[in-house]
Protein backbone atom coordinates (compact mmCIF):
# COMPACT_ATOMS: atom_id res chain seq x y z
CA UNK A 1 0.00 0.00 0.00
CA UNK A 2 1.39 3.10 -1.03
CA UNK A 3 2.07 5.66 1.95
CA UNK A 4 0.96 8.46 0.00
CA UNK A 5 -1.86 9.22 -2.17
CA UNK A 6 -0.15 10.81 -4.48
CA UNK A 7 3.86 11.58 -5.95
CA UNK A 8 3.10 15.02 -6.45
CA UNK A 9 0.27 17.30 -5.84
CA UNK A 10 -0.02 20.88 -7.70
CA UNK A 11 -1.79 23.33 -6.43
CA UNK A 12 -2.31 25.85 -9.59
CA UNK A 13 -2.69 24.88 -13.08
CA UNK A 14 -1.07 27.80 -14.53
CA UNK A 15 1.99 27.45 -17.04
CA UNK A 16 4.28 26.42 -14.74
CA UNK A 17 2.21 24.17 -12.29
CA UNK A 18 0.82 22.59 -15.69
CA UNK A 19 4.48 22.01 -16.80
CA UNK A 20 5.74 20.33 -13.45
CA UNK A 21 2.71 18.25 -13.52
CA UNK A 22 3.33 16.62 -17.14
CA UNK A 23 6.97 16.07 -16.69
CA UNK A 24 6.71 14.07 -13.38
CA UNK A 25 3.88 12.48 -14.41
CA UNK A 26 5.51 11.33 -18.02
CA UNK A 27 8.75 10.43 -15.64
CA UNK A 28 6.24 7.84 -13.98
CA UNK A 29 4.81 10.29 -10.84
CA UNK A 30 1.27 9.85 -9.32
CA UNK A 31 0.47 13.39 -10.17
CA UNK A 32 -3.16 15.61 -9.51
CA UNK A 33 -3.11 19.22 -9.68
CA UNK A 34 -5.31 21.04 -8.52
CA UNK A 35 -7.02 24.39 -9.80
CA UNK A 36 -9.93 26.64 -8.03
CA UNK A 37 -10.65 28.94 -11.38
CA UNK A 38 -9.72 27.51 -15.29
CA UNK A 39 -7.05 25.61 -16.14
CA UNK A 40 -3.95 28.18 -17.78
CA UNK A 41 -3.19 30.65 -15.20
CA UNK A 42 -3.02 34.20 -15.72
CA UNK A 43 -0.63 34.43 -18.71
CA UNK A 44 -2.92 32.46 -21.14
CA UNK A 45 -6.44 33.71 -19.21
CA UNK A 46 -5.97 36.92 -18.02
CA UNK A 47 -2.60 38.29 -18.71
CA UNK A 48 -0.03 38.18 -21.75
CA UNK A 49 -1.57 36.05 -24.24
CA UNK A 50 -4.94 38.02 -24.41
CA UNK A 51 -2.86 41.36 -23.84
CA UNK A 52 -0.86 40.94 -26.61
CA UNK A 53 -3.78 40.37 -28.96
CA UNK A 54 -5.41 43.38 -27.77
CA UNK A 55 -2.20 44.97 -28.30
CA UNK A 56 -1.97 43.78 -31.87
CA UNK A 57 -5.83 45.30 -32.38
CA UNK A 58 -4.79 48.34 -31.18
CA UNK A 59 -1.73 48.98 -33.77
CA UNK A 60 -3.72 48.69 -36.81
CA UNK A 61 -4.79 52.54 -36.05
CA UNK A 62 -1.36 53.31 -36.85
CA UNK A 63 -0.86 50.89 -39.80
CA UNK A 64 -3.72 52.35 -41.57
CA UNK A 65 -2.29 55.85 -41.08
CA UNK A 66 0.91 54.65 -42.11
CA UNK A 67 -0.44 52.64 -45.56
CA UNK A 68 -1.53 55.79 -46.81
CA UNK A 69 2.31 56.80 -47.53
CA UNK A 70 2.27 53.56 -49.65
CA UNK A 71 -0.63 54.60 -51.65
CA UNK A 72 -3.22 52.70 -50.27
CA UNK A 73 -7.02 54.11 -48.84
CA UNK A 74 -8.24 52.98 -46.29
CA UNK A 75 -10.54 55.73 -44.94
CA UNK A 76 -13.55 53.50 -44.17
CA UNK A 77 -11.76 51.56 -41.43
CA UNK A 78 -13.68 51.08 -38.01
CA UNK A 79 -13.37 49.33 -34.82
CA UNK A 80 -15.96 46.94 -33.12
CA UNK A 81 -15.26 46.15 -29.60
CA UNK A 82 -17.06 43.55 -29.10
CA UNK A 83 -15.55 41.57 -32.18
CA UNK A 84 -12.43 41.85 -30.49
CA UNK A 85 -13.49 40.94 -26.68
CA UNK A 86 -15.18 37.27 -28.27
CA UNK A 87 -12.52 36.58 -30.03
CA UNK A 88 -9.57 36.85 -27.47
CA UNK A 89 -11.70 34.86 -24.97
CA UNK A 90 -12.79 32.16 -27.50
CA UNK A 91 -8.86 31.85 -27.62
CA UNK A 92 -7.93 32.03 -24.14
CA UNK A 93 -10.43 29.52 -23.88
CA UNK A 94 -9.74 27.36 -26.84
CA UNK A 95 -5.97 27.69 -25.26
CA UNK A 96 -7.19 26.46 -21.42
CA UNK A 97 -8.60 23.31 -23.40
CA UNK A 98 -5.15 22.33 -24.71
CA UNK A 99 -3.60 22.44 -21.53
CA UNK A 100 -6.16 20.45 -19.99
CA UNK A 101 -5.97 17.85 -23.43
CA UNK A 102 -2.15 17.69 -22.62
CA UNK A 103 -2.44 16.95 -18.95
CA UNK A 104 -4.55 14.10 -19.66
CA UNK A 105 -2.73 12.79 -22.18
CA UNK A 106 -0.33 12.75 -19.98
CA UNK A 107 -2.06 10.83 -17.51
CA UNK A 108 -2.17 13.78 -14.54
CA UNK A 109 -5.57 13.52 -12.64
CA UNK A 110 -6.83 17.20 -12.82
CA UNK A 111 -9.17 18.12 -9.74
CA UNK A 112 -11.81 21.58 -10.17
CA UNK A 113 -11.22 22.43 -6.59
CA UNK A 114 -9.56 24.99 -3.92
CA UNK A 115 -6.77 23.15 -3.02
CA UNK A 116 -5.10 24.43 0.80
CA UNK A 117 -2.01 22.72 2.61
CA UNK A 118 -2.78 21.40 5.65
CA UNK A 119 0.45 19.51 6.89
CA UNK A 120 3.77 18.86 5.15
CA UNK A 121 2.07 16.08 3.06
CA UNK A 122 -1.75 16.89 3.27
CA UNK A 123 -4.03 18.82 1.17
CA UNK A 124 -7.43 19.63 1.72
CA UNK A 125 -10.04 20.34 -1.19
CA UNK A 126 -12.16 22.78 0.00
CA UNK A 127 -15.33 22.41 -1.89
CA UNK A 128 -15.72 18.78 -2.35
CA UNK A 129 -14.74 18.67 1.91
CA UNK A 130 -11.93 15.91 1.93
CA UNK A 131 -8.05 15.37 2.18
CA UNK A 132 -5.64 13.79 0.31
CA UNK A 133 -2.08 12.89 0.87
CA UNK A 134 1.41 13.37 -1.10
CA UNK A 135 5.23 12.50 -1.20
CA UNK A 136 5.59 16.23 -2.47
CA UNK A 137 3.42 19.39 -2.71
CA UNK A 138 4.50 22.26 -5.11
CA UNK A 139 2.44 26.08 -5.18
CA UNK A 140 2.38 27.69 -8.43
CA UNK A 141 -0.88 29.53 -7.87
CA UNK A 142 0.63 32.70 -8.94
CA UNK A 143 -0.31 36.20 -8.26
CA UNK A 144 -3.32 38.26 -8.54
CA UNK A 145 -3.33 42.91 -9.60
CA UNK A 146 -3.73 44.70 -6.36
CA UNK A 147 -6.25 47.17 -5.55
CA UNK A 148 -5.20 49.94 -3.02
CA UNK A 149 -7.43 49.70 -0.30
CA UNK A 150 -6.30 52.84 1.28
CA UNK A 151 -7.67 54.97 -1.70
CA UNK A 152 -11.05 56.07 -0.93
CA UNK A 153 -13.49 55.05 -3.49
CA UNK A 154 -11.28 52.12 -4.97
CA UNK A 155 -13.80 50.10 -5.84
CA UNK A 156 -14.74 52.22 -8.78
CA UNK A 157 -11.70 51.03 -10.36
CA UNK A 158 -10.84 48.44 -12.32
CA UNK A 159 -8.20 45.96 -12.79
CA UNK A 160 -6.57 44.59 -15.93
CA UNK A 161 -7.83 41.43 -15.55
CA UNK A 162 -11.43 43.47 -15.87
CA UNK A 163 -10.27 45.22 -19.09
CA UNK A 164 -10.55 41.67 -20.95
CA UNK A 165 -14.26 41.45 -20.58
CA UNK A 166 -15.63 45.27 -20.83
CA UNK A 167 -19.16 45.55 -22.00
CA UNK A 168 -18.40 48.66 -23.75
CA UNK A 169 -14.99 50.28 -24.77
CA UNK A 170 -15.01 53.25 -23.06
CA UNK A 171 -14.09 57.07 -24.50
CA UNK A 172 -11.56 57.49 -21.89
CA UNK A 173 -9.60 55.95 -18.99
CA UNK A 174 -7.14 57.12 -16.15
CA UNK A 175 -4.74 54.31 -15.22
CA UNK A 176 -2.76 54.07 -12.38
CA UNK A 177 0.47 53.02 -12.54
CA UNK A 178 3.76 53.27 -14.73
CA UNK A 179 5.29 49.50 -15.10
CA UNK A 180 4.58 47.41 -17.77
CA UNK A 181 0.90 46.46 -17.67
CA UNK A 182 0.32 50.17 -17.35
CA UNK A 183 2.32 50.90 -20.10
CA UNK A 184 0.86 48.41 -22.35
CA UNK A 185 -3.14 48.83 -21.50
CA UNK A 186 -1.97 52.99 -22.47
CA UNK A 187 -0.90 51.76 -25.56
CA UNK A 188 -4.13 49.01 -25.88
CA UNK A 189 -6.94 52.05 -25.01
CA UNK A 190 -4.71 54.90 -27.29
CA UNK A 191 -4.38 52.73 -29.71
CA UNK A 192 -8.10 52.10 -30.20
CA UNK A 193 -9.12 55.12 -29.92
CA UNK A 194 -9.42 55.99 -25.89
CA UNK A 195 -8.47 59.05 -24.38
CA UNK A 196 -5.79 57.56 -21.95
CA UNK A 197 -4.05 59.10 -19.09
CA UNK A 198 -1.60 57.77 -17.25
CA UNK A 199 -1.23 58.73 -13.46
CA UNK A 200 2.27 57.53 -12.18
CA UNK A 201 4.14 58.58 -8.68
CA UNK A 202 7.31 58.00 -9.92
CA UNK A 203 9.11 60.58 -12.25
CA UNK A 204 9.20 58.66 -15.31
CA UNK A 205 7.82 55.17 -16.32
CA UNK A 206 8.70 51.86 -16.68
CA UNK A 207 11.01 52.10 -14.01
CA UNK A 208 13.63 49.08 -13.69
CA UNK A 209 14.46 49.59 -17.09
CA UNK A 210 17.23 51.65 -18.46
CA UNK A 211 16.89 55.11 -18.35
CA UNK A 212 17.22 55.99 -21.68
CA UNK A 213 14.79 53.65 -22.73
CA UNK A 214 12.20 54.79 -19.96
CA UNK A 215 12.51 58.54 -21.61
CA UNK A 216 12.04 57.04 -25.25
CA UNK A 217 8.91 55.84 -24.36
CA UNK A 218 7.53 57.99 -22.39
CA UNK A 219 8.22 60.56 -25.03
CA UNK A 220 6.60 58.10 -27.36
CA UNK A 221 3.41 57.76 -26.13
CA UNK A 222 2.80 61.45 -25.29
CA UNK A 223 4.11 62.38 -28.86
CA UNK A 224 0.85 59.63 -29.94
CA UNK A 225 -1.51 61.06 -27.64
CA UNK A 226 -1.21 59.42 -24.22
CA UNK A 227 -1.02 62.46 -21.58
CA UNK A 228 1.83 60.89 -18.52
CA UNK A 229 1.08 62.51 -15.13
CA UNK A 230 4.07 61.75 -12.86
CA UNK A 231 5.52 62.51 -9.38
CA UNK A 232 1.36 62.00 -8.71
CA UNK A 233 -1.14 59.62 -7.25
CA UNK A 234 -4.58 58.96 -7.04
CA UNK A 235 -6.16 59.95 -3.89
CA UNK A 236 -10.03 59.38 -4.32
CA UNK A 237 -12.52 58.14 -6.63
CA UNK A 238 -15.72 59.43 -6.97
CA UNK A 239 -18.47 58.12 -8.44
CA UNK A 240 -20.58 60.43 -10.84
CA UNK A 241 -24.67 60.59 -11.19
CA UNK A 242 -23.46 59.31 -15.42
CA UNK A 243 -21.50 56.72 -14.56
CA UNK A 244 -18.24 58.61 -15.11
CA UNK A 245 -15.80 58.42 -12.33
CA UNK A 246 -13.61 61.65 -10.42
CA UNK A 247 -10.30 61.11 -9.85
CA UNK A 248 -8.31 63.58 -7.67
CA UNK A 249 -4.62 63.73 -7.62
CA UNK A 250 -2.07 64.11 -5.05
CA UNK A 251 -1.23 67.06 -7.08
CA UNK A 252 -4.56 68.80 -6.67
CA UNK A 253 -5.66 67.75 -10.17
CA UNK A 254 -8.88 66.39 -10.86
CA UNK A 255 -9.83 64.75 -13.85
CA UNK A 256 -12.75 62.69 -15.42
CA UNK A 257 -13.14 59.17 -17.41
CA UNK A 258 -14.93 56.67 -18.08
CA UNK A 259 -12.92 53.97 -16.36
CA UNK A 260 -10.13 53.95 -13.78
CA UNK A 261 -7.41 51.42 -14.39
CA UNK A 262 -5.53 50.03 -11.09
CA UNK A 263 -1.93 48.22 -12.61
CA UNK A 264 -0.02 49.20 -9.42
CA UNK A 265 1.64 45.99 -8.96
CA UNK A 266 0.58 42.25 -8.09
CA UNK A 267 1.01 40.23 -4.79
CA UNK A 268 1.22 36.35 -4.73
CA UNK A 269 -1.73 34.30 -3.85
CA UNK A 270 -1.11 33.02 -0.68
CA UNK A 271 -3.35 34.47 1.02
CA UNK A 272 -5.43 31.66 3.07
CA UNK A 273 -3.59 28.56 1.85
CA UNK A 274 -2.29 27.61 5.58
CA UNK A 275 1.49 27.78 4.55
CA UNK A 276 2.38 29.49 7.23
CA UNK A 277 0.40 26.76 9.58
CA UNK A 278 2.13 24.15 7.61
CA UNK A 279 5.83 25.77 8.56
CA UNK A 280 5.85 27.17 5.17
CA UNK A 281 8.34 30.52 5.38
CA UNK A 282 6.64 33.62 3.73
CA UNK A 283 8.86 36.93 2.97
CA UNK A 284 7.44 40.16 3.92
CA UNK A 285 5.30 40.30 0.75
CA UNK A 286 3.58 37.33 1.37
CA UNK A 287 5.58 35.08 -1.09
CA UNK A 288 6.96 31.30 -0.75
CA UNK A 289 10.82 31.39 0.17
CA UNK A 290 12.82 29.33 -1.29
CA UNK A 291 15.95 28.30 -2.05
CA UNK A 292 17.74 27.58 -5.60
CA UNK A 293 15.97 24.62 -6.67
CA UNK A 294 12.49 26.18 -5.16
CA UNK A 295 12.38 24.25 -2.23
CA UNK A 296 10.58 25.93 0.60
CA UNK A 297 11.38 25.88 4.26
CA UNK A 298 9.42 22.72 4.54
CA UNK A 299 11.57 19.87 2.63
CA UNK A 300 8.38 18.17 1.03
CA UNK A 301 6.92 21.84 -0.40
CA UNK A 302 8.06 23.23 -3.44
CA UNK A 303 7.08 26.58 -5.09
CA UNK A 304 7.87 27.63 -8.72
CA UNK A 305 6.53 30.99 -10.53
CA UNK A 306 5.25 34.37 -9.60
CA UNK A 307 4.00 33.25 -6.08
CA UNK A 308 7.75 33.25 -5.13
CA UNK A 309 8.27 36.66 -6.45
CA UNK A 310 11.53 35.94 -7.67
CA UNK A 311 10.93 36.90 -11.89
CA UNK A 312 7.48 36.78 -12.68
CA UNK A 313 7.26 36.01 -15.86
CA UNK A 314 5.99 33.15 -17.45
CA UNK A 315 8.57 31.49 -19.09
CA UNK A 316 10.61 31.66 -15.85
CA UNK A 317 7.69 29.41 -14.05
CA UNK A 318 8.43 26.87 -17.04
CA UNK A 319 11.84 26.66 -16.71
CA UNK A 320 11.58 26.69 -12.85
CA UNK A 321 9.03 24.24 -13.17
CA UNK A 322 11.09 21.85 -15.48
CA UNK A 323 14.26 22.53 -12.79
CA UNK A 324 11.91 21.17 -10.09
CA UNK A 325 10.85 18.42 -12.55
CA UNK A 326 15.17 17.11 -13.11
CA UNK A 327 16.06 17.56 -9.68
CA UNK A 328 13.18 15.28 -7.86
CA UNK A 329 11.76 13.21 -10.07
CA UNK A 330 15.32 12.54 -12.36
CA UNK A 331 18.07 12.84 -9.63
CA UNK A 332 19.49 15.38 -11.76
CA UNK A 333 19.85 18.43 -9.15
CA UNK A 334 19.24 21.26 -11.10
CA UNK A 335 18.66 25.32 -10.30
CA UNK A 336 17.51 27.76 -12.78
CA UNK A 337 19.95 30.19 -13.15
CA UNK A 338 17.80 33.65 -12.92
CA UNK A 339 21.02 35.72 -14.48
CA UNK A 340 20.12 37.83 -18.11
CA UNK A 341 16.28 36.74 -18.26
CA UNK A 342 15.46 38.77 -21.84
CA UNK A 343 11.96 40.62 -20.94
CA UNK A 344 9.71 42.38 -23.34
CA UNK A 345 7.05 45.58 -23.10
CA UNK A 346 3.88 45.20 -25.51
CA UNK A 347 4.15 49.50 -25.14
CA UNK A 348 4.35 52.02 -28.40
CA UNK A 349 7.08 51.40 -29.08
CA UNK A 350 7.67 48.13 -27.56
CA UNK A 351 10.76 47.04 -25.70
CA UNK A 352 13.29 44.17 -25.25
CA UNK A 353 15.96 44.00 -22.73
CA UNK A 354 18.27 41.65 -21.93
CA UNK A 355 21.01 41.72 -18.86
CA UNK A 356 22.58 44.78 -17.13
CA UNK A 357 21.04 48.41 -18.06
CA UNK A 358 23.77 50.97 -17.38
CA UNK A 359 22.41 52.06 -13.82
CA UNK A 360 22.50 48.51 -12.81
CA UNK A 361 26.16 47.54 -14.88
CA UNK A 362 27.57 50.80 -12.76
CA UNK A 363 26.42 49.82 -9.40
CA UNK A 364 27.80 46.77 -9.71
CA UNK A 365 31.23 48.26 -10.32
CA UNK A 366 31.96 47.81 -14.01
CA UNK A 367 33.64 50.01 -15.78
CA UNK A 368 31.70 50.89 -18.92
CA UNK A 369 31.29 51.08 -22.65
CA UNK A 370 27.80 52.55 -23.82
CA UNK A 371 26.72 52.31 -27.67
CA UNK A 372 23.66 53.91 -28.60
CA UNK A 373 22.16 54.64 -31.40
CA UNK A 374 18.29 56.01 -32.79
CA UNK A 375 17.20 55.76 -36.24
CA UNK A 376 13.52 55.65 -38.16
CA UNK A 377 12.77 52.64 -39.85
CA UNK A 378 12.69 52.83 -43.21
CA UNK A 379 8.82 51.56 -43.12
CA UNK A 380 8.57 55.33 -41.57
CA UNK A 381 9.97 57.00 -43.50
CA UNK A 382 7.66 56.81 -46.80
CA UNK A 383 5.09 56.08 -44.20
CA UNK A 384 6.18 59.83 -42.36
CA UNK A 385 5.64 57.68 -38.74
CA UNK A 386 7.74 59.99 -36.65
CA UNK A 387 8.49 57.27 -34.63
CA UNK A 388 12.14 56.15 -33.99
CA UNK A 389 14.36 52.66 -32.76
CA UNK A 390 16.48 53.51 -29.74
CA UNK A 391 19.61 50.81 -29.04
CA UNK A 392 21.52 50.86 -26.58
CA UNK A 393 24.67 48.13 -25.90
CA UNK A 394 26.23 48.12 -22.48
CA UNK A 395 30.02 46.81 -22.23
CA UNK A 396 32.28 45.81 -19.76
CA UNK A 397 35.75 48.17 -20.40
CA UNK A 398 37.98 45.65 -18.77
CA UNK A 399 36.53 42.06 -20.44
CA UNK A 400 34.70 43.21 -23.63
CA UNK A 401 31.83 41.04 -22.67
CA UNK A 402 28.57 42.82 -23.56
CA UNK A 403 26.52 42.98 -20.11
CA UNK A 404 23.08 44.10 -21.35
CA UNK A 405 21.22 45.23 -24.53
CA UNK A 406 18.46 47.37 -24.54
CA UNK A 407 16.21 48.60 -27.65
CA UNK A 408 12.83 50.20 -27.79
CA UNK A 409 11.37 50.36 -31.44
CA UNK A 410 9.63 48.19 -33.94
CA UNK A 411 10.20 44.38 -33.65
CA UNK A 412 12.36 44.84 -30.59
CA UNK A 413 10.40 41.78 -28.53
CA UNK A 414 11.88 39.53 -31.44
CA UNK A 415 15.36 40.96 -31.78
CA UNK A 416 16.13 40.39 -27.99
CA UNK A 417 15.24 36.63 -27.70
CA UNK A 418 18.31 36.22 -30.61
CA UNK A 419 20.05 39.16 -28.30
CA UNK A 420 19.66 37.15 -25.49
CA UNK A 421 21.48 34.04 -26.41
CA UNK A 422 24.41 36.04 -27.14
CA UNK A 423 23.96 38.28 -23.71
CA UNK A 424 23.81 34.86 -21.95
CA UNK A 425 26.92 33.21 -23.92
CA UNK A 426 29.21 35.81 -22.96
CA UNK A 427 29.66 37.35 -25.88
CA UNK A 428 32.22 39.98 -26.75
CA UNK A 429 31.56 43.63 -28.60
CA UNK A 430 34.59 42.59 -30.91
CA UNK A 431 32.53 39.28 -31.25
CA UNK A 432 28.92 41.30 -32.06
CA UNK A 433 31.14 43.28 -34.50
CA UNK A 434 32.51 40.80 -36.31
CA UNK A 435 28.80 39.76 -37.52
CA UNK A 436 28.31 40.81 -40.75
CA UNK A 437 24.92 42.73 -41.32
CA UNK A 438 21.71 41.39 -42.63
CA UNK A 439 20.58 44.54 -45.01
CA UNK A 440 18.45 45.91 -45.10
CA UNK A 441 16.92 45.79 -41.57
CA UNK A 442 16.72 47.61 -38.54
CA UNK A 443 18.52 44.79 -36.36
CA UNK A 444 21.94 45.16 -38.62
CA UNK A 445 22.33 47.89 -36.43
CA UNK A 446 22.98 45.56 -33.47
CA UNK A 447 26.22 44.77 -35.34
CA UNK A 448 27.04 48.65 -36.85
CA UNK A 449 27.16 50.51 -33.51
CA UNK A 450 30.92 51.51 -33.54
CA UNK A 451 31.73 54.20 -31.82
CA UNK A 452 30.87 54.26 -27.60
CA UNK A 453 28.69 57.67 -26.70
CA UNK A 454 30.60 56.79 -23.07
CA UNK A 455 33.75 55.27 -22.43
CA UNK A 456 34.14 55.50 -18.53
CA UNK A 457 38.07 56.78 -17.60
CA UNK A 458 37.50 58.79 -20.93
CA UNK A 459 35.71 61.79 -21.45
CA UNK A 460 31.86 61.11 -23.20
CA UNK A 461 32.58 60.85 -27.22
Amino acid sequence: MPKYDYDLFVIGAGSGGVRAARLASKAGAKVAIAEQVQIGGTCVLRGCVPKKLFVYASEFSQSFRDAKGFGWTVDWARFDWPTLRDAVQDEVNRLSGLYAKNLEAAAVEMIDDRAIVVDPHTVRLTREGRSVTAERILIAVGGHTLRPSEIKGQEFGITSTDAFTLENLPASIVIAGGGYIAVEFATVFSGLGVETTVVYRGERILRGFDHDIRAHVQADLERTGVKIICGSTIEEVTGLSDGRKLVSLSNSMKLEADHVMWAIGREPNTSGMGLEAAGVRLTDRGAVAVDEFSRSSVPSIWAVGDVTDRVNLTPVAIREAMAFVETEFHGRPTAFDHADIASAVFSRPPVGSVGLNEEQARAKGHKLKVFRTTFRPMKHIIAQNEQRVLMKMVVDTQTDRVLGVHIAGVDSPEQIQLAAVAVKAGLTKAQWDITCAVHPTGAEELVLMGEPIAHDNEAPA
